[in-house]
C-alpha cells in the first residue's frame, strides 16, 4: 500500500501537469479556435473551475494525513505569520486588476506591435515586483506558522512548481511584449520588490 506521502505527491503532480497544460499556448490556441471570440470571457472562469476541482483531492489528503509535527510557532509569532499570509493573499486578486490585459487570451496569442498585443503598461504592483504571484505564493506557503512532514514535501514542489511556472510566464510575456518587456526585465525583480516604483524610465 502507498504510503500517504506518495499518494500526495501524486496527486500534486497530476495537478501540475494539468495546470501546465492548460497554461500552454498550444491548448489555449486549440481552444481559441474552438470557441472564437467566446474565449476571452469564458476561459478565466473555465481554468479556475478545473484548478479548484482538481486541488480539492489534495487538500483532503493532507487534512487526512498531515503527517508528523514538526513545528508550531508560539504566540505572537504565529499571528505574525498568519497575517503576513492573509496580507500576501490580497495580492493575486490586486495583481489582475492591475494587468488585465496580460491575462486575455487573444492577447497572450499575439506578437509584439499588434493592436491584441497591446502596450505592456506597467501600472500598480507591478511597478515594484515583475511576477506578484510569484511572490504571494511563497509567502503564504512559507509563513505557514505550523509545519508537518506532509506539508513540508507538498511545500517543497510547489516551490519548485512556482518557480518553473513563473520562467515560463516570463516567457510568454516577452513573445507578446517583446523588447519592451525584456527592458523591464532589467529594472524590475521577479519576486524582491523594488524601494522605488518603476516608471518606465
Amino acid at each position: 500500500m502507498l504510503s500517504p506521502t506518495i499518494v500526495l505527491i501524486f496527486c500534486l503532480l497530476a495537478f501540475a501537469v494539468i495546470h501546465s497544460i492548460l497554461a500552454s499556448l498550444r491548448f489555449k490556441r486549440m481552444i481559441s479556435n474552438a470557441l472564437g471570440s467566446k474565449i476571452d470571457s469564458l476561459y478565466m472562469p473555465l481554468y479556475s473551475i478545473i484548478a479548484v476541482i482538481t486541488l480539492a483531492p489534495l487538500v483532503y489528503l493532507l487534512y487526512m494525513n498531515p503527517g508528523e509535527i514538526l513545528y508550531v510557532m508560539p504566540s505572537p509569532w504565529f499571528w505574525f505569520m498568519a497575517g503576513g499570509q492573509a496580507i500576501a493573499a490580497l495580492v493575486a486578486p490586486r495583481a489582475l486588476l492591475d494587468a488585465p490585459h496580460r491575462f486575455r487570451l487573444r492577447s497572450q496569442l499575439s506578437v509584439p506591435q499588434t493592436p491584441d498585443a497591446g502596450k505592456l503598461d506597467v501600472r500598480g504592483i507591478y511597478r515594484w515586483v515583475r511576477d506578484p504571484f510569484l511572490l504571494s505564493g511563497l509567502v503564504i506557503i512559507w509563513l505557514t506558522p505550523f509545519m508537518t512532514v506532509n506539508l513540508l514535501v507538498l511545500y517543497i514542489l510547489a516551490t519548485i512548481y512556482l518557480v518553473l511556472g513563473s520562467l515560463h510566464w516570463e516567457s510568454r510575456l516577452v513573445a507578446q511584449f517583446g523588447d519592451e518587456y525584456r527592458e523591464y526585465q532589467q529594472k524590475v525583480h521577479r519576486i524582491i520588490p523594488r524601494l522605488k516604483g518603476y516608471d518606465g524610465k
